[in-house]
């Protein structure tokens, strides 16, 4: 059910500069609608500070895009920074560059991903998986990677943080791949893209959810049928004004409208 409205705090990365800074954006963030927020990374404070400030503002942390080296390598630490973060939900943001471009690179990131998330599973934890559009490439002629990844994920211990623009980046249909992927997405990201054009080529565009050609009831109305957990607003570029503060409320104020 979606009742909660997230952001991926990529979104407003210009505006983390130190601990105050982090602070009073949170604080923004947190009257702008959002309660909840998927992390990048945590600007230069300890996992300690970090936690404080968010759970100070009042935003819950859904889940991380962590360091894919230390998930393989520090699984204590990894455990430690996201209990203290208070979530299950341990990501990457992206698979290892030889894995887009080899097959048994990819079937042995798949493997070790699986290997690591059935010993995260024994204490409670998720590995998280967000795709971007090179997923959807025909990596050996005839499959995708993203049907690499459907097919051998365990659906057991690991998710998909599935990227609506991304998908539809890669010229695939977000709602079919959402159906398939049902019980499998505990976060959507919520990212609208448009048609634009320069020097004679078109090519689309990330822009403020509700600005741009995802149709996003449909996207909600699947969302909740098949069982997504969160729902976190992300846009990594473009934002109106220049400001990534006033293109997140622009996308809050237009989701407000979808929330129980």
């Amino acid at each position: 059910m979606f009742t909660k409205l997230g952001l991926q705090l990529y979104t407003c990365r210009d505006y983390f500069k130190d601990e105050k800074s982090v602070d009073l954006t949170l604080k923004k963030i947190a009257e702008i609608g959002y309660t909840e927020a998927h992390t990048a990374g945590r600007y230069g404070l300890t996992p300690e500070k970090f936690a404080e400030l968010t759970k100070k503002n009042g935003i819950q942390i859904i889940g991380t895009h962590y360091d894919y080296g230390k998930i393989l390598n520090a699984p204590e630490e990894t455990m430690a920074i996201h209990s203290l973060y208070g979530t299950s939900n341990i990501g990457i943001g992206g698979m290892p560059g030889e894995a887009r471009t080899d097959v048994d690179a990819l079937k042995k990131f798949i493997a070790d991903f699986n290997k690591a998330a059935e010993g995260y599973a024994k204490h409670g934890f998720k590995l998280t998986y967000h795709n971007h559009h090179f997923e959807f490439l025909r990596i050996d002629g005839t499959k995708t990677i993203m049907d690499y990844l459907y097919e051998g994920l365990d659906p057991d211990t690991t998710s998909f943080v599935l990227d609506t623009c991304w998908v539809m980046a890669g010229c695939n249909d977000v709602r079919m791949w959402m159906e398939k992927l049902a019980g499998r997405i505990d976060i959507l990201h919520m990212k609208d893209v448009f048609l634009t054009s320069a020097d004679g080529k078109l090519f689309g565009t990330m822009t403020e959810v509700g600005n741009g050609f995802v149709y996003w009831k449909g996207v909600i109305e699947v969302a909740e049928q098949i069982g997504v957990k969160h729902f976190a607003v992300e846009q990594d570029a473009n934002f109106i004004n220049g400001d990534s503060l006033n293109s997140a409320k622009i996308s809050a104020d237009y989701l407000k409208k979808f929330l129980k």
